[in-house]
């Protein structure tokens, strides 16, 4: 079956991880505009309460499933769910992430495989459970949110960089063999840049780790987390609608990525002066 050049979401089915908060929910609440119903999944019972019956306020069907994805069959729990509240599917976006701050040595073992299951091995559980429903669609796409991260990869981001990268290959390839394959479900893999979410205020701790280092590190994460999750949303938007095979989100995003691709080597050097050069200026009042 040949793929569509574009994708309405009108009259489709969504499933959205992550939703209850940030680009997630954002997502969902624009889709909902466009008449898209929608499967919401995160492990936050009240605030996903709270965007799914927005959501209903639109006019479209919506289920919600709180669920922690770290769990090894939280994929098959989700697939038959949706099944029963819908019928079918037509839209997989892997939003939902965890973030660990901490140097390599800092972290701790359990810590690193804790956000490994949750933002690489649960978007490849889910995407194994859904792709069978959404080949049964005549359009449908898969879409998978990565960072910037998995593009570039700073210090005291390990573990949030392997996953990211780990995605990001993954998404590739498996772009690469639906293309080959002329199958009906498209990929897009998405790369935000700093996004106002609440990722890196809830952000998981090593042990060892000084209030003042945790202090510094969220007031640098509010410096650089500019974008809002709607404007995050809508170029996100854009790309399903369009099928696009990568977006990146924020002039942040299309900045370090070529410069990665310029100086695939040295670019965080460069890229550390000139986040240390904007971070040293005062910030802007408002009146």
């Amino acid at each position: 079956m040949n793929k569509t050049s574009t994708l309405d979401p009108r009259g489709g089915v969504a499933v959205i991880t992550g939703a209850a908060s940030g680009i997630g929910a954002a997502l969902a609440l624009q889709l909902a505009g466009r008449g898209c119903h929608l499967a919401l999944v995160d492990v936050n019972p009240g605030a996903l309460q709270a965007v799914a019956d927005q959501a209903r306020g639109l006019g479209v069907e919506v289920s919600h499933h709180v669920l922690d994805l770290a769990s090894v069959d939280a994929a098959a729990s989700l697939l038959a769910a949706v099944v029963d509240a819908h019928g079918r599917a037509t839209l997989l976006v892997n939003n939902a992430g965890v973030a660990l701050g901490g140097n390599f040595g800092q972290v701790a073992a359990a810590d690193f495989d804790w956000l490994m299951r949750i933002n690489f091995g649960a978007v490849v559980q889910l995407t194994r459970a859904f792709l069978p429903l959404l080949q049964q669609a005549p359009a449908a796409q898969i879409v998978n949110i990565s960072s910037i991260f998995g593009i570039i990869a700073p210090p005291g981001q390990t573990a949030y960089c392997a996953s990211k990268f780990a995605l990001r290959g993954f998404s590739e390839s498996l772009r690469h063999e639906l293309e080959a394959s002329g199958s009906s479900v498209g990929m897009t893999l998405v790369h935000p840049g700093g996004v106002r979410t609440g990722i890196a205020e809830n952000a998981r701790l090593p042990a060892g780790a000084s209030a003042a280092q945790i202090s510094e590190g969220r007031a640098q994460a509010r410096r650089m987390l500019r974008l809002s999750p709607e404007a995050a949303a809508a170029r996100i938007l854009r790309g399903i609608e369009g099928r696009e095979p990568r977006v990146l989100v924020g002039g942040d995003a299309v900045g370090a990525a070529w410069m990665q691709r310029l100086f695939p080597v040295s670019y965080w050097q460069r890229l550390a002066r000139k986040l240390a050069g904007r971070t040293a200026k005062p910030a802007p009042t408002t009146a």
